[in-house]
């Protein structure tokens, strides 16, 4: 992406959030909206719904287009310096991955070339690499194996944000307020099969959602540190183990604390019958270690990761709570 002459090249300038409705935009908006010392930077949301959302605040503007349509996206991107695109579709349907994760990148990508953003940021995921197990590799160290259509897709995107020079960042496992995948999906797990397979406590790449957007709002401020084309691991950079996540979600949401009797076989057929849409894949990605190198993000940044696991979870009790089991 070409630096555009309406901006200072040390300042914000105008941010599009694409996604910004989002579990992870809006997350994001909220960091660029309250972390800047020097005032908030001029915000874009996009999504689907546009203006109908409630904005997150004053001076946020709502902008509706649908990246399955190219023409609807118009003028998105004029004025804009920053692209964050945290807009994906993770369902199973693979026209509509497609259509949504690679061709809807590029189209947006187009439109951020006309306009001369300067820099794009791709939130991904690190299920690009498939099944692991995979233990403390870095951004260079793993082949991306995608099991998905939704991962596959979203692989394309990635590669047409690196061939425009932008950041893209591989998160885990995100835990948070909105979180509706992760601690809900392990809920689920321990509410059918109170148990956990012998001699299974891996280690996972975890990241708070807050995290996650601080270091995101950070790449946008900081003009250098944003410059690609940068592939990231998006994780706290202490592997947790799985133990003191079953731990917390025993203390904290008074989930079943699994004495973990049960042979790998049978923990396996008893979660196929109880969750029979729950994949080989997501199975292993709570069963086997799947934890990554992610120093590179938090150097490149400038942020330090926050508080324990524990304690940022238990400041999600009240969301996890009102989730269904």
């Amino acid at each position: 992406m070409a630096e555009p002459t309406t901006h200072a090249a040390h300042g914000t300038g105008t941010v599009l959030v694409a996604g910004g409705t989002g579990f992870i935009g809006s997350a994001v908006v909220r960091a660029l909206l309250s972390g800047a010392d020097s005032g908030a930077p001029d915000l874009r949301v996009l999504s689907s719904r546009g203006a109908s959302v409630v904005p997150h605040a004053d001076g946020v503007r709502h902008l509706g287009a649908d990246l399955t349509r190219p023409e609807t996206l118009r003028g998105v991107c004029e004025d804009v310096t920053t692209l964050v695109h945290a807009a994906s579709y993770v369902g199973r349907d693979p026209d509509r991955c497609e259509a949504v994760n690679h061709l809807g990148v590029r189209a947006l990508l187009d439109e951020a070339r006309r306009a001369r953003v300067a820099r794009v940021i791709y939130l991904s995921t690190a299920s690009v690499y498939g099944t692991g197990p995979h233990r403390g590799a870095g951004e260079e160290e793993i082949t991306p194996r995608p099991l998905s259509p939704a991962s596959a897709s979203r692989l394309r995107g990635e590669s047409a944000v690196l061939d425009a020079g932008g950041i893209v960042l591989r998160p885990h496992l995100i835990y948070g307020e909105g979180d509706r995948w992760v601690v809900p999906a392990l809920a689920r797990m321990l509410t059918a099969v109170p148990d956990w397979p012998a001699h299974t406590r891996p280690l996972t790449s975890v990241i708070s959602l807050r995290d996650l957007a601080r270091c995101v709002a950070a790449l946008v401020r900081d003009h250098e540190a944003a410059r690609g084309p940068a592939i990231y691991h998006a994780a706290d950079p202490r592997p947790l183990p799985f133990g003191r996540l079953l731990l917390a979600l025993h203390r904290v949401l008074g989930l079943p604390l699994p004495p973990g009797d049960i042979s790998p076989a049978e923990h396996r057929a008893g979660i196929q019958q109880a969750m029979p849409g729950f994949s080989d894949h997501q199975y292993a990605l709570v069963t086997q270690d799947h934890w990554y190198d992610a120093r590179r993000l938090w150097e490149r940044s400038g942020q330090r990761p926050g508080p324990l696991f524990e304690e940022q979870f238990a400041a999600c009790r009240d969301w996890y709570a009102r989730q269904p089991a």
